[in-house]
């Protein structure tokens, strides 16, 4: 029923695909790859202008502050599933490491690690 909130198995199917998209090119989605849809190869994208860079940086770090406040007050549970991913994302054997995605699985990992100078004495740790 659309009503009912997802079970465990609904979470855990969720999490399975999300992880499955850091297989490709850090996470680009079959939906990209399909003839039509999204098909940026053939579109026009004008280069972002300074002004446009310096606002995409300053809204990257406004959002890393909110998850390292969003973190600080996750359970144990939550931040380990993140170091799961990140680990999840690292190159595996058999797997050709991409220097996006290594940065992104340390940077993930160091997001958690910098939310547990804001924790509570009485968090989970």
């Amino acid at each position: 029923m659309p009503d009912q909130p997802p079970g465990k198995t609904d979470d855990l199917v969720l999490r399975q695909r999300a992880l499955a998209r850091w297989e490709n090119e850090g996470g680009k989605t079959r939906a990209l790859d399909s003839p039509g849809i999204g098909n940026v190869e053939h579109a026009q994208i004008p280069e972002l202008t300074n002004a446009e860079l310096v606002a995409l940086r300053v809204r990257v770090i406004a959002m890393e502050n909110v998850l390292i406040s969003l973190l600080a007050t996750a359970s144990s549970h939550q931040l380990e599933l993140v170091r799961e991913m990140a680990e999840h994302i690292s190159p595996r054997p058999g797997h050709t490491p991409h220097p996006l995605t290594i940065n992104a699985a340390r940077h993930m990992v160091d997001l958690v690690s910098r939310s547990m100078r804001f924790r509570s004495p009485d968090s989970n740790r």
